[in-house]
């Protein structure tokens, strides 16, 4: 099942994908797609309609973020060794968490925005799940019953802002349009392997990253068991899981995303996303 949002940005509608690949309106069944419609009764509602007895969605409309009123963003960083090594830092030991500002989730295909005065926007494509249920001390054996789904985000980043302004990395992970969801929110139980995925980018039609989920340092159960020791998830909440190596900050000269740019991300299974990058104003 895949799930999406659809509609000019702040008043998008919930949706659904059939068989063919057309956008089905759930908007008679749920009023949205949040924490409050993807648990696990929520989900099996969805589950047994029949998207073809939806009404269909005509043309093209923008798609949304694919989850809405997100409560936390959680990041892990540096959760892939050739990552951590391409940053010049030590593979973790344990999960480094983080977080970003809500107000930085946009659609898949909206525009990237440069901040004013950026000169080292960088990317980073990304597996991300979203929790259907609250989960707090979960332990590692059941810690993937508490997903509703995955999805990809793209991990916009500011790295002056991250690294040369000290303080706490969330400065440069956070400006509006640095957290691109979807395109839709694919169901936990059509993902076979969570941590056999293939992960790629390209800018400017040039693939600079390709990796596969299966080199995470740590897997996702092991990122929900670990995360939820320290605090409690809520339905609805997005944890974006690290980005495999190749980034333009580890590149020899570094290269940064400059305003008329294009970057197309995708993951196995989950779809793809596409950006055009803008300058501020």
């Amino acid at each position: 099942m895949k799930l999406l949002r659809y509609g000019p940005m702040g008043m998008e509608k919930p949706g659904m994908l059939d068989n063919a690949g057309n956008i089905r309106d759930l908007s008679a069944v749920i009023s949205d797609i949040t924490g409050a419609t993807v648990s696990p009764e929520g989900l099996d509602l969805l589950r047994a309609l029949d998207p073809e007895s939806l009404p269909l969605v005509e043309g093209k409309p923008r798609l949304g973020p694919c989850i809405g009123a997100v409560g936390n963003l959680i990041s892990i960083g540096l959760n892939y060794a050739d990552h951590a090594e391409e940053s010049g830092v030590p593979t973790p030991t344990e999960p480094v968490v983080f977080s970003k500002a809500t107000s930085s989730i946009s659609g898949p295909d909206d525009d990237i925005i440069l901040p004013e005065g950026s000169q080292k926007t960088d990317w980073e494509a990304e597996l991300a799940f979203v929790i259907s249920r609250r989960a707090y001390r979960v332990g590692l054996d059941e810690a993937l019953d508490y997903v509703a789904g995955y999805c990809i985000c793209h991990d916009v980043s500011e790295r002056s802002f991250q690294l040369e302004h000290g303080g706490q990395w969330i400065k440069g992970k956070s400006c509006p349009s640095f957290g691109p969801l979807g395109p839709w929110l694919v169901s936990a139980d059509e993902v076979a392997d969570v941590q056999n995925l293939d992960i790629w980018l390209d800018h400017n039609g040039t693939r600079r990253q390709q990796g596969t989920t299966s080199k995470m340092i740590f897997p996702v159960a092991e990122i929900i068991a670990y995360v939820s020791r320290f605090f409690c998830l809520l339905p609805g909440d997005v944890i974006t899981t690290g980005t495999p190596a190749g980034v333009g900050m580890g590149m020899t000269p570094p290269a940064y995303l400059r305003a008329g740019d294009r970057v197309e991300l995708g993951i196995s299974g989950l779809g793809q996303q596409r950006q055009q990058v803008r300058a501020f104003g």
